[in-house]
């Protein structure tokens, strides 16, 4: 194809050195683009928003980066289940005081990855492998996959809804309280009962004060492509942010697979 476009070329002789030049920079921008297809980040939701339901009101409540262990939240959250350094590799603690907030960010530091963050009660891998019934329940599973032990789940944006505002965020760790619901996170199930009121999702200070929501309450929530999420302050940070990544000019298909399948649909 590029060969028969130079011979097309030829017929018109190219003005100038810099003319050539300027050509060939369109061709290989045109081969670039084919390989690695860019998210576009729409000012509202895209066409594809509907393609998953919404999961109707669930009992929600607030986690962060660093939590420390309490009553009803046994776990601390110095680590997630995809990330055995997710404090450090945040960047420290993502204080949830909104007296200590500007801006959806914690005052005191610049997060190195998106404060735009949930849990939902499922982990698609254990002990270094992938769970058998992933690839029969997760939707983008087959698109997504790479290799045994890497999770397809762990990235993925939501939408979270409020009343009349909605918020988006990625998928960075499990729970609350369960790792094993696939029947609910990917099906009709509701959430099981457990400590706080049969909560299904936790969401991160950014989250809840986008929303302006409390430290508990109900929300509708939903998987959304990449494609589908729109401008807002959830995609501004971080270094596993798909459009924080796509600015500095990565390759998608190769860094956030997941994200970039959505991009090529």
């Amino acid at each position: 194809m590029i060969s028969s476009v130079f011979a097309a070329e030829a017929q018109s002789p190219i003005a100038s050195s810099l003319d050539f030049q300027k050509f060939a920079m369109k061709l290989r921008e045109n081969a670039l683009l084919q390989v690695a297809p860019q998210v576009v980040t729409p000012s509202s939701p895209g066409a594809g928003f509907n393609r998953y339901p919404w999961k109707r009101n669930i009992m929600t409540t607030v986690f962060w980066v660093g939590e420390r262990p309490t009553v009803n939240n046994p776990v601390p959250n110095y680590k997630s289940s995809w990330d055995p350094q997710w404090a450090r590799n945040y960047g420290g603690y993502d204080d949830p005081d909104s007296s200590r907030r500007r801006n959806f960010l914690p005052a005191n530091f610049v997060p190195r990855q998106n404060p735009f963050y949930v849990a939902l009660p499922y982990n698609d891998v254990t002990r270094g492998t992938t769970k058998p019934e992933s690839r029969k329940v997760i939707p983008w599973f087959k698109q997504a996959f790479e290799r045994p032990g890497k999770s397809v789940c762990k990235g993925r944006w939501i939408a979270i809804r409020f009343g009349s505002r909605i918020c988006y965020a990625q998928w960075e760790d499990c729970g609350p309280f369960r790792t094993d619901h696939f029947q609910y996170v990917f099906g009709n199930e509701r959430p099981r009962p457990n400590l706080n009121q049969g909560a299904g999702l936790d969401i991160s200070p950014a989250v809840r004060d986008y929303l302006g929501m409390g430290n508990k309450d109900v929300t509708d929530w939903k998987f959304v492509e990449a494609r589908d999420v729109p401008a807002g302050p959830w995609t501004k940070y971080g270094d596993n942010n798909t459009f924080v990544l796509q600015r500095r000019g990565a390759n998608l298909f190769l860094v956030d697979r997941n994200n970039a399948y959505g991009a090529r649909r």
